[in-house]
């Protein structure tokens, strides 16, 4: 209702003489006088449409940015749970070998279950606080900072699994090492 007011009024000032000193009587076409005032109206209703699709849009943005930030937030928690489900594999697998093996010393066996006792215990803290993060709004956290710890999270559970694997990969290279030392040593000679 303003906006068809404002629209009325300037162009009911706009239609006024420019001087006073004109000679004669001003003249007015009432036609163009109403077409004008009808377009104006019209723009101010096509303005008014403008405006509730601006706004609109901004509410499906900001939608579509929070099932994003949703997204990127469940992508990183997969990407941490496949993480943890390696290292138990590693420490399944791998470490039953390393240990069980005949080349690790009796005094490595705790040293090597100490080292990945350690790796397995930092996951076992990250999913807990994952948890703590994603269940209890973590101290009213934005999504946006919510993604950007779990994605430094996704990031050190990375580390982790390539810490794991390089240490795997050493003592599995210690056993051989020493299992062809071993032949070595104890070969029959034929000289």
């Amino acid at each position: 209702m303003k906006t068809k007011i404002l629209i009325l009024a300037t162009a009911f000032i706009l239609l006024l003489p420019a001087r006073a000193a004109c000679q004669g009587m001003p003249t007015y076409d009432n036609t163009n006088f109403i077409s004008l005032v009808k377009q104006l109206i019209e723009s101010g209703k096509q303005t008014a449409q403008m405006i509730k699709s601006v706004k609109f849009l901004k509410d499906a943005k900001e939608a579509i940015e929070k099932v994003s930030s949703v997204v990127e937030q469940l992508r990183a928690v997969e990407e941490i749970a496949q993480n943890n489900q390696r290292l138990i594999q590693v420490m399944q697998n791998d470490l039953q070998d390393i240990l069980n093996s005949p080349y690790i010393k009796p005094e490595e066996v705790t040293r090597v279950t100490e080292s990945f006792s350690t790796i397995v215990q930092n996951s076992l803290d990250t999913v807990d606080f994952i948890d703590e993060v994603l269940s209890s709004d973590y101290l009213k956290m934005s999504d946006a900072e919510r993604a950007e710890i779990l994605k430094a999270k996704e990031l050190e559970s990375k580390e982790m699994v390539s810490n794991i694997t390089t240490k795997t990969r050493r003592y599995k290279d210690i056993i051989s090492f020493r299992k062809m030392q071993d032949k070595i040593n104890n070969r029959e000679t034929n000289y």
